[in-house]
């Protein structure tokens, strides 16, 4: 009988070291440097096909990381990257697969509703793996496929510190 009792408390006493384990999680995030060079890298991908536009990267809880806007771009277009970058992060998806999702599908077109969601291309997750550690967004550009284009080339620049 004592050994039914040891072994069960040896049992119940690894079970609540597992669960104990899982309860603290680990997680990838944004470093600020990184963060800011991804919104200088968009800027300039923007820059250099004539757009002006205003870039928000946010970490994956969707906190600013860092804001740039290109000189003569427009006052809306920080609140535009702000909701693109915090839509994608928020989802983990671009934005502009949500928007073409939402036109496509009735029931995923209440997603405009949530707060601060904005179903625009040009907000782009950024990954490390398949973990999204957070994203960008870009508005500004004389479309939103096109903003998207700019947060590709900017990603593809720090591709090499997303490992």
């Amino acid at each position: 009988m004592r050994n039914i009792i040891k072994v069960s408390a040896l049992a119940l006493s690894l079970v609540a070291a597992a669960a104990s384990a899982q309860s603290v999680r680990i997680e990838k995030n944004m470093s600020l440097e990184l963060a800011n060079q991804i919104a200088a890298a968009s800027v300039a991908a923007c820059a250099a096909n004539g757009y002006a536009v205003g870039v928000t990267v946010v970490d994956r809880a969707g906190t600013v990381r860092a804001v740039q806007r290109a000189d003569n771009a427009g006052p809306h277009t920080l609140g535009a990257s702000l909701q693109k970058a915090f839509t994608s992060a928020s989802a983990k998806n671009t934005t502009l697969a949500m928007m073409e999702g939402a036109q496509k599908n009735p029931a995923a077109a209440n997603l405009v509703n949530i707060p601060g969601y904005l179903l625009l291309g040009g907000g782009v997750p950024v990954k490390v793996g398949n973990e999204v550690i957070g994203a960008v967004g870009i508005g500004g550009a004389p479309g939103g496929h096109l903003d998207e284009q700019c947060a590709m080339v900017a990603l593809d620049k720090v591709k090499d510190q997303l490992k």
